[in-house]
């Protein structure tokens, strides 16, 4: 009981001192301000309720368009009652595809930032704690991230064929030395702190020091890094559709385009280009709002302003 309560003291006096989240050092009614906090930001708001959308799009997607045929009549119909958002060179409705293509687009962005945050944050924590190994993943970070990434992905891409499961592995494994980066600057301060001194003196397992201490301390970041790393996986997803790399079986926003600069009718359809377009600036707008406003909701000075 005394080693409990000399821990959590610790830890209360290291917060006040540094400033760090409260909920990152297990303070439960930090949660709380925070969102508190965040509902007071009409753009957080806002973009998260964007991306509750798009969500329920792709999720409602059967519900909401059928899926687009093979080909369609009429041909490169401009946005009316029938085809809302027009139609295609070869006459499919364009607003299905959008609706379509919300489901390829956000898998890859929740499940390639979900492999790039595992990574990143299990690199950053591991570096942080042993301090002998923070040297060689600095390197390699910094290595990594020097790297030409855009002509990296577009060789991959070409040499092992285009798919979905292809392009997921292919954004993450160029995202998760962002992530680390970002993860380990907090880890640093965080394996220095003395509640984590405390914490070593009732185990000597590193993993459960890790776990239970290290990870929750850098969850504000990491949260923030997820937003992030899944507006990036969108566009390089979509990049990469664009330049005929994507899924062909699939639809997505990328494939829009490419399928519109194929068939030459970019700049007669205007609506090939601005739907699509929309799509993709509404979801990573959205997601760089909703870390903006979560980073100032979760900052306590900010708060106090």
């Amino acid at each position: 009981m005394t080693t409990d309560a000399t821990v959590q003291n610790a830890a209360t006096v290291t917060e006040e001192a540094v400033g760090l989240e409260p909920v990152a050092l297990g303070n439960g009614r930090a949660s709380a301000q925070t969102w508190k906090a965040f509902r007071r930001e009409p753009l957080g708001m806002l973009a998260l309720g964007v991306l509750i959308l798009l969500t329920i799009v792709a999720i409602g997607a059967p519900l909401i368009a059928p899926y687009p045929p093979s080909y369609g009549d009429p041909v490169l119909a401009a946005p009316s009652l029938a085809h809302w958002f027009g139609t295609d060179s070869l006459g499919r409705d364009v607003f299905g595809e959008v609706v379509w293509g919300s489901q390829q687009s956000i898998l890859v962005a929740v499940a390639a930032s979900a492999i790039a945050i595992v990574v990143g944050t299990l690199i950053a924590v591991v570096g942080a704690y042993f301090q002998r190994l923070d040297g060689i993943i600095s390197v390699l970070v910094d290595l990594t991230l020097s790297l030409p990434v855009l002509p990296l992905m577009i060789l991959i891409a070409a040499l092992v064929g285009p798919s979905t499961g292809t392009i997921i592995l292919v954004v993450a494994a160029f995202s998760w030395p962002e992530v680390t980066r970002l993860v380990r600057s907090q880890a640093l301060t965080v394996v220095r702190l003395p509640y984590v001194d405390a914490a070593r003196l009732m185990t000597t397992s590193p993993l459960w020091i890790i776990v239970r201490h290290v990870v929750p301390a850098v969850t504000p970041v990491i949260v923030v890094s997820v937003v992030v790393t899944a507006s990036r996986a969108v566009l390089s997803a979509a990049g990469l559709a664009f330049l005929g790399l994507g899924d062909p079986n699939v639809w997505s926003w990328g494939r829009i385009l490419y399928e519109a600069q194929q068939s030459g009718a970019m700049s007669s359809a205007w609506w090939l280009t601005l739907f699509p377009s929309i799509a993709i600036l509404l979801l990573v707008l959205s997601a760089t709002l909703l870390s903006i406003a979560y980073n100032d909701a979760r900052n306590p000075r900010s708060r106090r302003r």
